[in-house]
């Protein structure tokens, strides 16, 4: 009897462990979402019709996989696309993706403070995003303002939710330190850190127009190298041409037609 109840349970697990590992269909996408995009995304804008297809369907399949809720605040259809588009965005230059370390996105209605609180009454809400650590470990914490400023300013290299995006992506190899090991060879290693202490140089003497909070540190200066290159890469490229080639190596972009 007791072999027969294990057999149950094992075959049971085989199939739950199945169901979680199959991979998740994407249903038919709504036509609108293609007019919010145009208007809305300008990496979208530029993509290909063919790449713009391709670009719908990985933002429909992250929206089956990540759960996004509003804390005091309401999450529209536009909110999730913009935030989709921020995740998908940076790993567009990958065949296939999932954000295997996160599972859900918390969005606060403005900015918050380090202890998640975003009373109008304290001083110390400055923070528009993280990934979380510890009992939030897996989440990313959001600002609703920031999403929507984000895709709203088109021109000033400036862009939240991608921001966290690349931080989630820099910490697959275990560490947020600004040097993305799992994308980059290990050749490639070195030069990176050299280039990247050069330009935190350069910010922190008034020398560079990349954002000052990217000289705070690695990390920092990896996700707001990365803002700019996504949202500017024209004007990127001609900036900082070095830089911009480890990026497009990095990221693998920008992606063809």
């Amino acid at each position: 009897m007791i072999y027969t109840i294990v057999f149950i349970i094992f075959i049971g697990f085989i199939v739950y462990a199945f169901v979680l590992m199959r991979p998740r269909t994407v249903k038919q996408i709504p036509l609108h979402w293609h007019a919010i995009l145009l208007d809305k995304v300008l990496f979208y804008k530029k993509l290909s019709k063919a790449n713009q297809d391709v670009f719908k369907k990985r933002i429909a399949l992250f929206l089956t996989e990540i759960n996004i809720d509003g804390v005091n605040t309401t999450i529209d259809e536009t909110d999730k696309l913009l935030i989709a588009s921020s995740a998908i965005i940076p790993v567009f230059g990958f065949k296939e993706w999932s954000y295997n370390n996160l599972s859900g996105i918390i969005v606060y209605p403005d900015s918050f403070n380090e202890d998640l609180q975003f009373s109008d009454i304290d001083k110390n809400r400055k923070i528009l995003g993280m990934v979380g650590t510890g009992r939030y470990e897996k989440q990313m914490i959001l600002s609703k303002k920031a999403i929507r400023l984000a895709f709203n300013n088109k021109t000033d290299k400036h862009n939240t939710p991608v921001h966290e995006f690349v931080h989630l992506l820099d910490k697959m190899d275990g560490e947020t330190d600004g040097v993305p090991e799992y994308f980059l060879g290990k050749e490639y290693i070195q030069p990176w850190l050299e280039l990247m202490h050069t330009e935190m140089e350069n910010i922190n003497n008034d020398t560079s127009d990349i954002r000052k909070y990217g000289g705070t540190s690695q990390a920092e200066l990896f996700a707001v190298a990365s803002e700019y290159f996504f949202e500017r890469p024209k004007l990127f490229k001609q900036k900082h041409p070095e830089l911009y080639k480890m990026l497009s190596l990095c990221f693998q972009q920008p992606k063809q037609s």
